[in-house]
């Protein structure tokens, strides 16, 4: 990991180089930003391959200076999304960081990936439902409204 970031830094000005460290220090790195870095540095994030049980480890490993929390909250988005749970669904291998082939993955955890997708599947055809739902008893109360605004004009002028 560190041939490559100083390869990098000769390219740039030298006192610029030195400045961004501390200010990574300083400031936390949001779980986002982790996770484009992760993608960017390792093929088992970039491709979306089935992580090791245990990447965290290997993660700390290799990257003493991650913040847990951040680090957590990133792997949480990574294995929440939906790319990554239809790649859980039918894998059969895991991976580590360098896209190494691992352990197998379990009937378990592909059930359980199978089970998140049609939850969430379920969650937005039920709010999809509730949104034509809704546009459709406006658009009927728009045309009720239009017909009462009719009726009140034609009685008013025979009036």
């Amino acid at each position: 990991m560190n041939p490559t970031p100083l390869a990098a830094e000769p390219a740039e000005a030298s006192a610029p180089a030195v400045v961004p460290a501390p200010a990574q220090a300083a400031a936390p790195q949001s779980a986002r930003s982790l996770l484009k870095q992760l993608q960017h540095q390792f093929p088992a994030f970039r491709n979306c391959l089935p992580l090791a049980i245990g990447i965290d480890k290997q993660l700390l490993a290799r990257m003493p200076e991650l913040d847990r929390k951040t680090m957590r909250s990133a792997l949480g988005i990574h294995t929440g999304s939906l790319r990554y749970l239809r790649v859980m669904e039918k894998a059969t291998q895991r991976f580590d960081l360098d896209g190494n082939a691992g352990d197998e993955v379990t009937e378990t955890h592909r059930a359980h990936a199978k089970e998140v997708l049609q939850q969430r599947f379920k969650k937005e055809a039920e709010r999809k439902k509730a949104e034509r739902d809704a546009a459709q008893a406006e658009e009927a109360d728009r045309l009720r409204q239009e017909k009462l605004q009719q009726l009140a004009s034609k009685f008013s002028r025979n009036g």
